[in-house]
């Protein structure tokens, strides 16, 4: 009795230890998450302060929590657009990117953002906030709805692009749109619909580069046009950037 008693303890003591090192490991978990956290706010603090030092914004820009572009991808953008001065931009999806680039726009004295947006309620949000920081000449918003458009074989709803003025040159392709509930690979008609009106030198810019379906869209595009230099930057929600040949 007294050895199946000790054995009995042992293994309690032994289930006890368990949980004490799951515990134990749980809150040096918890403890490396949370630093974590705090370092990747403090990094989307200091890009929100550096893009309105950049612009020069004397108007709040609007919240970029939530399914809003990131600061630090905006930032990307501004300084890209500010030295790069691309004469026309275009945007798939409009939103606070929008006010950015058209910022830029001001700045450098000249060049047109074309933002395509399939929502009403955030095209007429966009535009009155265009109005706000007045910047409503240098961005136009288009109402561009999500029609079926059969690219390899298979149906993509994607943007009306008859809303975009004919014969455009583009200089600096965003790409932050349609939502990736509209279905896999949401993004990828940007490709064959658009890459073949980029000016020499033109770079597309990926948001949520960091999410499966975005990945396999850039690995799909990097096949499909292999001219295309490809590059990564650091950002909250990853930004995969692609340049066209001079």
């Amino acid at each position: 009795m007294s050895l199946i008693f000790h054995s009995l303890i042992l293994l309690v003591l032994c289930y006890t230890l368990h949980k004490l090192r799951q515990a134990h490991l749980l809150l040096f978990d918890l403890r490396d998450q949370s630093h974590q956290d705090n370092t990747g706010l403090f990094r989307q603090l200091e890009a929100l302060q550096g893009l309105y030092v950049e612009l020069d914004l004397k108007a709040s820009l609007p919240p970029t929590r939530g399914w809003a572009a990131s600061p630090d991808f905006l930032l990307e953008l501004a300084r890209h657009a500010r030295a790069a001065r691309p004469g026309v931009v275009v945007e798939c999806s409009s939103g606070t990117s929008t006010l950015v680039l058209a910022r830029c726009m001001q700045l450098n004295g000249a060049g047109k953002v074309y933002s395509l947006e399939h929502d009403p309620h955030y095209a007429a949000q966009t535009r009155q906030q265009l109005r706000r920081h007045g910047l409503q000449d240098w961005a136009e918003v288009l109402d561009a709805a999500l029609r079926p458009h059969t690219l390899a074989g298979e149906n993509w709803p994607w943007y009306d692009l008859s809303a975009l003025p004919s014969g455009l040159g583009i200089d600096l392709l965003v790409i932050d749109g349609p939502p990736q509930a509209t279905r896999a690979l949401a993004r990828y008609p940007a490709g064959p619909l658009l890459f073949l009106h980029l000016n020499p030198g033109a770079q597309i810019f990926l948001d949520d580069a960091g999410r499966d379906d975005e990945q396999a869209i850039v690995a799909r595009w990097r096949q499909e046009f292999p001219l295309l230099a490809h590059a990564t930057r650091v950002c909250e929600k990853g930004c995969a950037v692609l340049t066209k040949p001079t």
